[in-house]
């Protein structure tokens, strides 16, 4: 899940995540997403998140993203306490519905990476 870009940088890990959308809020996610607010990508970035995307299939959303930091958990935290985008998540949260192995710390369900190729 890691891999090291050279140098001294801290090693990028890669995230896959998987939630279900729920149908009767498929055009309200869609329609957030066609316009997400610049200050939640300021601070994607500023938390050191690269390569963020969110892929839909039927009903089901899968997010993949590159960390690019030192301590996920920190940046993690960083995000949550930003009231930007804690609005932001008030909106996107009611359109989501977690999926059966979703882990209790974690809105989206993790993803084990299997293969990987650069």
């Amino acid at each position: 899940m890691t891999a090291t870009s050279g140098g001294n940088q801290a090693p990028v890990r890669r995230f896959g995540k998987l939630i279900r959308l729920r149908p009767e809020h498929r055009e309200e996610y869609l329609r957030l997403h066609a316009e997400v607010w610049p200050e939640v990508l300021a601070t994607i970035t500023a938390c050191r998140l690269r390569h963020y995307s969110i892929f839909l299939e039927g009903e089901m959303l899968f997010s993949y993203f590159a960390y690019t930091g030192e301590d996920y958990e920190a940046d993690l935290a960083k995000m949550a306490a930003d009231p930007v985008t804690r609005r932001w998540w008030r909106l996107t949260g009611p359109c989501q519905e977690q999926t059966g192995g979703a882990v209790p710390e974690e809105w989206w369900t993790p993803m084990r990476e299997v293969f990987h190729h650069d």
